[in-house]
């Protein structure tokens, strides 16, 4: 999480979105950097407007404005999938390795989901039922979009290092698989949807 207090702007870190990359871009603008540990790098928008809303509302006597990426549902599972294939998890109980992308799929569709496969949920974590949620989430497909809405907020310019990025794997799924995993996220997929471009 990255936080710029002049521009009244938070940059929330959704897990697989590019994060690492953002925040070694952006760090040294930033007024407070929350890198460590991922739970803090990673605080959802109900635990932000919960816990640290409130604090930057009452020492600055403003609102701040949250923004976010959310990637494409399927290619962010499989994110997932890829970074916990390393060799420093093998044999652990987050580790993919020996695996298929389809039996992980349908791990994170099993309740109650298998270590694999918690991963949690983008819609949870940016727009949670009833909750308030991110102001301005932009398709993690479109980082030239994000990037241009961040340089205008910040009056710089961005470039954007590749950083922490998954091992290959193969990430097909079967059609059965993919029609249960409509269904058990259909949340994360009509929230993906109903972003623009």
């Amino acid at each position: 999480m990255l936080i710029f207090w002049d521009q009244r702007l938070v940059c929330l870190a959704t897990p697989k979105t590019g994060t690492t990359a953002l925040a070694a871009a952006l760090e040294a603008r930033a007024t407070i950097s929350m890198q460590r540990p991922p739970v803090v790098k990673h605080t959802p928008s109900q635990r932000y407007h919960r816990f640290i809303a409130p604090y930057l509302r009452a020492t600055s006597g403003a609102e701040f404005t949250t923004v976010a990426l959310m990637r494409e549902p399927v290619d962010w599972l499989a994110s997932w999938y890829r970074f916990r294939r390393r060799e420093d998890l093998a044999g652990g109980p987050n580790s993919t390795l020996g695996l298929s992308f389809d039996a992980f799929v349908r791990g994170w569709c099993s309740d109650p989901q298998p270590e694999f496969a918690r991963v949690g949920s983008q819609a949870r974590f940016l727009a949670p039922p009833g909750k308030p949620g991110v102001d301005h989430i932009f398709r993690y497909e479109n980082m030239p979009r994000y990037v241009a809405f961040l340089e205008e907020r910040l009056n710089c310019r961005l470039s954007l290092p590749q950083l922490n990025v998954s091992p290959p794997a193969e990430v097909t799924l079967s059609p059965e698989t993919k029609a249960l995993l409509r269904q058990h996220m259909a949340a994360d997929f009509a929230l993906y949807e109903s972003l623009s471009g």
